[in-house]
């Protein structure tokens, strides 16, 4: 595998750019090595600036749920970029759109747009402040909600009454607004809400954590989020900026039955494009100005290129409907790995997300019970599947995403690359 010019570019970027990168997981020091600067990509295949050819297994890190570089999706983008790039007022896309994503949330009356998935995560809480008059906010640990000041904390000893914030520059009076409990915790949850019982504002989680590893909660923690939120008067939250049309035309809560009061949305409904969204109900949504006194806004939010991206992409999901492809697509990568006799050599799998965990212990429900053996095992295979000709997110901890542009050969051929490499490392490994 060729690598000069990624290693010319990433010298210059050096210079340039704070650690040679605008997101820091793309710089590769978890995982050892260069980064790979691309310069295009279409269907499942990236292609970088050495010549070198991937298949890609993060797909922008979940966006491309339709692959890359989609021609009705491309399209659409190129005939909104034709009439004006930015407008910084009302286009009746932005209704289409507003109706598109509400068809799939049934119960709920409004979404908001904003730019990103931490913009919906910011503008989510600020509603259930402003709703419940309440200050307090409920995480769970390894809960990744975007850089957001409030969500920037981890939890101090035992139960954290006092969050200590995991990121220079967050002021310690902005982290003890954060709570945070172990994922899978019900008696951890119940002893907070019993302490601070009113204060509480809202309980936000990942119904389907995928932002530090692939963690699947159990339907009975999820329910009983949704009743003690219900019973001391706090919203619950869905972050579903990953898994909101992942599994479904809609929302993973949805699939469970869960109603939450707000779910944040992004990734897959700008189809590649920077978006975000806040759906819920009138009764909380309206009190976003300017009906209501909670403000909110953003020059680039219902931006005309991100909004074509969108429709398309959801269109086109409600017409093909892949997910039972995906599905399958993700069981077969789980049973070549099983059938190979290596009992490390696995993956947590919900639909399309993958999660390699090569370990024999049981799979995680909470990011402190995650395997740290598992986590070096990836380590050292990854510049070897690199080598091979697979991109895979450059982090133990990130989930494998996968498109409707992924072939069977191509999931049999990154399993097979897998289980070969794990062979020839199993004594020497850990």
């Amino acid at each position: 595998m060729k690598t000069t010019q990624s290693k010319k570019l990433y010298q210059k970027a050096l210079k340039l750019i704070p650690g040679g990168v605008n997101s820091p997981v793309r710089a590769f020091r978890s995982v050892g090595g260069t980064p790979i600067y691309f310069k295009s990509a279409s269907g499942s295949k990236v292609k970088d600036v050495d010549g070198n050819t991937f298949t890609d297994y993060c797909m922008s890190w979940g966006p491309l749920i339709l692959g890359h570089a989609r021609k009705e999706v491309v399209k659409a983008v190129q005939d909104a970029a034709s009439k004006g790039l930015s407008y910084g007022a009302c286009h009746e896309a932005e209704l289409e759109f507003a109706e598109t994503i509400l068809s799939a949330f049934k119960g709920f009356d409004r979404v908001r747009l904003t730019s990103s998935g931490t913009e919906a995560v910011m503008t989510a809480l600020r509603v259930a402040r402003g709703a419940t008059n309440r200050d307090l906010v409920l995480k769970f640990e390894g809960g990744y909600h975007g850089h957001y000041d409030g969500m920037l904390v981890k939890a101090g000893s035992g139960l954290a009454t006092q969050s200590i914030a995991s990121s220079r520059g967050v002021p310690d009076a902005v982290a003890k607004t954060t709570l945070v409990a172990p994922l899978d915790d019900d008696q951890a949850v119940t002893i907070l809400f019993d302490q601070y019982r009113t204060k509480i504002a809202a309980v936000i989680i990942e119904p389907l954590p995928a932002n530090n590893g692939l963690l699947p909660q159990r339907l009975e923690f999820l329910k009983f989020l949704r009743e003690v939120t219900q019973k001391y008067g706090a919203l619950l939250i869905f972050d579903e900026v990953i898994s909101g049309f992942r599994l479904q035309f809609g929302g993973y809560g949805q699939m469970l039955g869960i109603a939450p009061d707000l779910v944040t949305l992004g990734k897959i409904i700008g189809g590649g494009m920077p978006v975000g969204a806040v759906v819920g109900r009138a009764a909380e949504m309206d009190l976003l100005a300017p009906l209501g006194s909670i403000y909110q806004a953003g020059t680039l939010s219902g931006n005309p290129v991100s909004v074509a991206a969108g429709i398309k992409t959801l269109k086109l999901l409600k017409a093909e409907s892949p997910y039972k492809k995906l599905d399958q697509l993700g069981k077969r990568f789980g049973e070549i790995l099983e059938s190979s006799g290596l009992h490390f050599g696995r993956a947590v799998s919900v639909g399309s997300l993958l999660w390699l965990y090569l370990d024999e212990l049981e799979f995680p429900r909470r990011a402190d019970r995650i395997s740290q053996i598992a986590m070096e095992r990836f380590k050292k295979i990854y510049g070897k599947l690199l080598e091979k000709g697979f991109y895979l997110p450059p982090s133990s901890y990130e989930v494998l995403f996968l498109s409707s542009a992924h072939t069977e050969k191509d999931i049999d051929s990154l399993a097979n690359a897998l289980v070969k490499e794990l062979r020839q490392m199993k004594d020497k490994i850990i």
